[in-house]
């Protein structure tokens, strides 16, 4: 078995982002829930305007990490816009 090999000085002082670029590819800052930012109290699936930005083209519900909302404001803008469906006040599918 060969003698393993120690990192040098130089290797280990250095921070993860700066050794792996694709780390700094995925490190994002938080965003920040729109919704606690502008201190809306419930979202409701009447208001379709606001539905329609956590909906993309083809007809899906953008996620949480994409959208940046916290988890509570993420799974009330999912119930509104399945709740809208369901209503006819938003396409379940964009053509």
């Amino acid at each position: 078995m060969p003698p393993r090999k120690t990192p040098t000085k130089s290797s280990r002082t250095k921070k993860p982002a700066q050794r792996n670029n694709k780390f700094a590819a995925f490190h994002r800052f938080p965003r920040g829930c729109r919704l606690c930012k502008e201190k809306a109290p419930n979202v409701t699936y009447k208001d379709v305007a606001l539905l329609q930005k956590f909906i993309t083209e083809q007809g899906k519900i953008i996620p949480g990490r994409i959208s940046g909302n916290c988890a509570s404001h993420q799974r009330q803008v999912a119930r509104a816009i399945r709740h809208a469906r369901v209503m006819a006040l938003l396409p379940f599918v964009n053509d």
